[in-house]
């Protein structure tokens, strides 16, 4: 589905919770980095 697909970011960060699930640790530290990501593209 278009969860998984490259054509959307937000499918790119559905793609890489996971990673960031074993790598960044708290489920804080998680929302932290992806709504860096967000902000990023939007400005």
């Amino acid at each position: 589905g278009n969860g998984y697909t490259n054509e959307y970011p937000t499918g790119r960060l559905l793609r890489d919770a996971k990673l960031y699930e074993i790598g960044a640790g708290t489920s804080e530290v998680r929302r932290m980095l992806i709504g860096r990501e967000l902000f990023n593209q939007t400005a």
